[in-house]
This record gives C-alpha cells, structure tokens and sequence, in this order.
C-alpha cells in the first residue's frame, strides 16, 4: 500500500529495452534508505520491485503487461518520475495502477494550477467530488466531475515536489482510484455471482444501498 505522498523526484538514468519488457535504472537518495532487493517503490504510482541496488541508484525489471497498462514505456533517460516506498507496517505493502488517463487542460489559478484529465468510464464510475484519486502517484482532492474527464487543483508545495507541473496537455498519467468504490461495489454483487465452488448453494447477502446507508457507508 502507498500513501501517495510522494518522498523524492528521482531521474531515469537507463532504460534497457527487450522484446516485450524493460530494466529500468533510477538515480534516487532517499527511498535508498532501507531499500532491500524485493522491496516494492511506486514509479509514478506504478509498484514495480527492486532487482538490483546501487549507491546512488536501483533497477526495476518492467514486464510487458506493465508497459501497456501505464505510461512508462513513454519514459527516456533523464525522465524526472514520482519516487515512494511501500507504506511501512513491519514490512511494505505494494500497490497496483487501474489505468491510464490523458491531460486535456492545465490552468494557472492564482498560486494553484488546475489539471484536468481525460479518462474511461470504467475508472470514471469510481471518482467522486471531494474523493481521492493518485495521479502519477500523488494522492490528490477530486475537485472537479463530468462523464469524460475529472480535475484536480495542484498546491505550490505539491507542484515544487512532484513531477506534475513538468507535464502538459497530451501527456499521459498513470491513475489509481481510490479502494473504497470498489469495495462497496463488490458488497453489493457479493451473493449475486456464483463462488466457482458453491455455484449451486450460493445464496444473496441482501446487502442493498439502503442497508449501507443505514449502517454509515
């Protein structure tokens, strides 16, 4: 699991490209610390696992399902990118991207830019007014919703630490939606769709809006 408040900007130093993958080379200092080989770092919110570490460096093995389902296969040598270690619980959890969303517009709003992003409706349907959604791997406030796209307001400390305000419209993110949609969403089909094992025997939960609503969901 990540929190999404990203520790450094770390720099692509290599990327070596095979038929279907990539070995990524990061220059980075402070995830460094306790980084262990199979310890887990987000990428730009992608977890990806340490094969290899250096003094002032550490690689990642890129598998191929991975560069079609983000945005790293666009990354080249010197690429800035969002560097954070799994959240810490006497050890690291990981965590996994939905999918990739494209930015339409940024606007300068006084001290704060906004960025508004174009995505699908299968990651739409969990985004929220007020909710949170991990761009890149910074964990931001939803501001802003319709049907084809959601906006967020980027704060000067957030802009100076991440890489966000070095990207600009066209470019591609990498986005996570908050787990909690999902969960409520499962609750609700849970019953509804036979277990492979008890296909016959399953029976409904009975768990409706109204029985969330009246529990404090």
């Amino acid at each position: 699991m990540f929190t999404g408040i990203i520790e450094e900007v770390g720099e692509i130093q290599s990327i070596k490209k095979g038929a279907n993958s990539a070995v990524i080379t990061i220059k980075a200092s402070t995830v460094l610390g306790d980084l262990h080989l199979g310890d887990s770092v987000a990428l730009n919110g992608v977890c990806l696992t340490a094969v290899s570490i250096g003094k002032n460096n550490y690689s990642v093995d890129v598998m191929h399902e991975t560069l079609r389902r983000t945005n790293l296969g666009e990354l080249k040598s010197g690429s800035k990118v969002n560097l954070e270690r799994a959240m810490a619980a006497n050890g690291r959890f990981g965590g996994h991207i939905d999918g990739t969303g494209t930015i339409s517009s940024m606007k300068k709003d006084d001290n704060a830019v906004w960025i508004t992003i174009d995505t699908s409706a299968a990651i739409l349907k969990y985004i929220i007014s007020k909710g949170s959604i991990t761009i890149d791997g910074v964990s931001l406030t939803v501001a802003k919703v319709d049907n084809k796209s959601f906006a967020v307001s980027v704060i000067p400390h957030t802009g100076q630490n991440t890489t966000l305000l070095d990207k600009k419209p066209g470019d591609t993110v990498n986005l996570e939606n908050d787990m909690v949609g999902k969960y409520v969403e499962k609750l609700l089909q849970y019953g509804s769709i036979p277990d492979e094992e008890e296909e016959s025997t399953t029976e409904k939960t009975g768990i409706t809006m109204d029985f969330l609503r009246q529990n404090g969901f």
